[in-house]
């Protein structure tokens, strides 16, 4: 409950679920659990387009909306995934949220967080030594 109401990185705040509740519509729910929504009119709009919000699923993150809802939520297109999905090519891979920064980052050999330590190379630098 203390992190509905003071934190608004894991998910949305109590104030941001009241408002998009009382002013937007239900249009989607993606495979991870992100919820989006439009609003009903664009009386709280910037430029006379009806807004648009992701209340996230968990940590909020920008790079776990998918490439179609992304489109979506920056007018790229129309209709929302709902209604006309992104069309897919046999050579896409699914989309995976970026992980830097968490404990599934990728880390490479030799970095700090693995050790530190990595297999000698035969380019390694060689100190000079004066004669």
């Amino acid at each position: 409950m203390l992190k509905a109401i003071f934190t608004w990185w894991n998910g949305a705040t109590l104030g941001q679920r009241f408002h998009i509740g009382r002013r937007g519509v239900f249009v989607g729910q993606d495979e991870q659990g992100n919820r989006y929504f439009e609003a009903r009119d664009n009386s709280d709009s910037y430029d006379q387009r009806k807004r648009r919000w992701v209340i996230y699923n968990g940590y909020a993150e920008a790079s776990k909306v998918p490439p179609d809802w992304s489109g979506w939520l920056h007018y790229t297109f129309d209709e929302p995934p709902t209604q006309t999905p992104l069309k897919r090519r046999d050579w896409e891979k699914d989309h995976i949220p970026n992980l830097t920064g968490t404990v599934h980052a990728w880390r490479p050999k030799g970095s700090l967080t693995r050790g530190g330590e990595r297999a000698a190379a035969t380019s390694d630098y060689q100190a000079w030594s004066p004669e």
